[in-house]
């Protein structure tokens, strides 16, 4: 079982950044994805960013791209979300989630099996 636990978020304004820490313990495969995923009230949750842990890869989502860098520590298993330049259009609640068995990371989130329990962002214009 895998738990995740995530901090971070907060209040900023448009334009300012942000980094979101996610913590994760318990056993998973050694091939597996990390992907962040943000909600807002009313709104279908959307993946933000993935990773596969192994190789590298990322994906982003086009609202993101040149604004956000996923990564992770695995020494420390850790994963972080830095988010720069952000807009209103950011806000939410934002969640990280583990994909076992994975070689490419996508952002389906059907796909994630763990979750975190959310962390809330907010960006005021």
């Amino acid at each position: 079982q895998v738990q995740l636990v995530e901090s971070g978020g907060g209040s900023v304004q448009r334009g300012g950044s942000l980094r979101l820490s996610c913590a994760r313990s318990g056993h998973t495969t050694r091939d597996y994805c990390m992907g962040w995923f943000r909600q807002v009230p009313g709104k279908a949750r959307e993946g933000v960013a993935g990773i596969q842990t192994s190789s590298g890869t990322t994906v982003y989502a086009d609202s993101v791209k040149g604004r956000f860098t996923i990564s992770h520590d695995d020494v420390e298993y850790m994963f972080f979300l830095q988010m720069n330049s952000l807009e209103p259009e950011d806000t939410g609640m934002y969640y990280c989630a583990v994909r076992s068995l994975c070689r490419d990371p996508d952002l389906w989130k059907y796909a994630y099996n763990y979750w975190s329990q959310g962390t809330q962002v907010t960006v005021s214009s």
